[in-house]
């Protein structure tokens, strides 16, 4: 497994709408990511290990996977603005991760 030290100063992925959240800590193989300028990127709030009936849950940051599979922290339960996400949840996989609530943004709210 590679290790590089890499700072980040993100407190929390701006698709998640609650401070309660679960999370579980999975392996994202390399097959997982995408391609971003020479790099092998899983993108924060990817349906995780796939979008559709198998689905575990949500990956709560951006994982660099260029040098093999890393861990990933998968959120499991807790809300999400589902508009936020970097890409529609699939149908087949909502069923799959039913202790994650789906919420749409709200520019206003707090106000």
């Amino acid at each position: 497994m590679f290790v590089s030290n890499k700072k980040n100063y993100e407190n929390t992925p701006a698709f998640v709408s609650s401070a309660h959240i679960v999370s579980r800590t999975r392996t994202a193989t390399q097959a997982m990511g995408t391609a971003e300028n020479g790099r092998t990127i899983l993108r924060a709030g990817s349906v995780f290990p796939a979008n559709d009936a198998t689905a575990e849950g949500i990956t709560l940051h951006d994982v660099d996977l260029t040098h093999g599979d890393q861990p990933v922290a998968v959120m499991v339960e807790g809300y999400v603005y589902e508009s936020r996400l970097p890409q529609a949840v699939d149908a087949l996989a909502k069923p799959e991760i039913p202790e994650i609530k789906f919420e749409e943004y709200n520019a206003t709210e707090g106000e």
